[in-house]
């Protein structure tokens, strides 16, 4: 347990549930002043839960980041949120995503694969990272040549969302646009069988999307189609091989994988928490929050709540409940839900019949961004 709560510190980042407790019971509206802007931290389950769900009073009419930024496609209020959701989510419904899963298998198993005979290799760059790039790459539609680029290009997306300042990456950040808008150009002259396409030819009441609108879509599609699935992937095998006895039982029944893949989401999500911003002065029992400020949603630590979760500091594949955060809640609960639990699904499936004596090298090194949580390196064997 910190003294005090610092989500720069080298302690939190290192392992952001060191800082839990001290929220839950210390500091449960936390304001932190070294960032800029400062902002204030709710990490209760039924404060989080209730500011999820309050959208009138936690607004993203300046972004869910840390930093205040113009609304963007689904990451902006309703009515917005509700016109860009409606053209999207046809496309990710758990029907829409299951056509998938024979696809996403035949991935797995290529990537493994091509490490049948490495002996030592890294769950993120060999495995977690690619498979659910070349899934939200084929779905868009573009070219699996520039896969590369695209990891390239998601490695820097990373990196400038948790800089202090992101101006160093805006040239790479600019060249990922006008990849995109390239491809949302061509698919206005020439529609194809994709994503990009059917988003390009969506319209509700007559209305479409313009190019640019398109763009910040197809952006939030790409980052949150990938990033995130990657880190509950490497999040969740870190864990399991750190505690043997549970890997094993999960080679030995593998009808617990989705038990994992829930409790991984509960005790490491791979988004810590997202932001809001306040539209009036909110009084909570742990403290005030004034009007216009930004407010981080801890998932992670209302995920360790032990109001909300029995014994919420152990991994337990036998967990009834499973109520956690880590998608969200109500209108902006996590689109591309569906596809992660999937695509999680079929990559734990194929690695435990693959891999059964998988074994962890080192804890390798963590993402970047203060406030998402992941693998940015996981050397294993075997």
């Amino acid at each position: 347990m910190v003294d005090g709560y610092n989500p720069l510190s080298d302690e939190v980042r290192t392992e952001p549930s060191v800082a839990y407790r001290h929220l839950l019971e210390e500091a449960p509206v936390h304001f932190f002043e070294a960032f800029e802007p400062p902002f204030y931290t709710l990490s209760r389950f039924a404060d989080v839960q209730s500011a999820l769900l309050d959208i009138e009073t936690y607004s993203s009419e300046f972004g869910q980041g840390p930093r205040f930024s113009p609304p963007a496609g689904m990451l902006s209020n309703p009515p917005q949120h509700t016109f860009y959701r409606s053209l999207v989510q046809q496309a990710f419904t758990p029907r829409a995503i299951a056509e998938w899963a024979d696809r996403i298998t035949a991935i797995s198993e290529e990537l493994l694969d091509e490490r049948a005979d490495a002996g030592n290799w890294d769950m993120h760059d060999d495995y977690a990272f690619p498979l659910p790039v070349i899934v939200i790459v084929e779905m868009l539609g573009v070219p699996g040549d520039d896969l590369q680029k695209f990891k390239y290009w998601s490695d820097i997306t990373v990196e400038a969302m948790g800089a202090e300042d992101p101006a160093p990456w805006a040239d790479e950040m600019m060249e990922l646009g006008a990849y995109l808008l390239d491809a949302i150009r061509q698919r206005r002259a020439d529609p194809r069988d994709d994503l990009i396409s059917e988003l390009v030819t969506a319209e509700q009441d007559g209305k479409g999307l313009t190019d640019e609108e398109l763009l910040g879509v197809v952006n939030q599609l790409f980052v949150g189609g990938n990033e995130t699935t990657t880190s509950l992937i490497t999040n969740m095998v870190w864990r399991l091989l750190q505690d043997r006895p549970l890997w094993e039982r999960l080679v030995a029944d593998p009808s617990l994988i989705d038990a994992a893949i829930e409790e991984s989401l509960r005790f490491d999500p791979p988004v810590l928490g997202l932001y809001r911003s306040t539209t009036r002065d909110v009084d909570l029992e742990g403290g005030n929050i004034p009007k216009d400020a930004k407010v981080m949603m801890h998932y992670a630590a209302a995920n360790r709540d032990p109001e909300a979760f029995p014994s919420p500091d152990e991994f337990s594949l036998d967990r009834e409940r499973n109520r956690h955060l880590s998608f969200g809640l109500g209108v902006h609960f996590c689109l591309g839900a569906p596809l992660a639990r999937l695509e999680a699904r079929v990559a734990m499936r194929t690695l435990l019949q693959r891999c059964p004596d998988l074994r962890l090298m080192d804890d390798g090194e963590r993402i970047a961004p203060f406030f998402l949580w992941g693998r940015r390196r996981l050397p294993v064997s075997g």
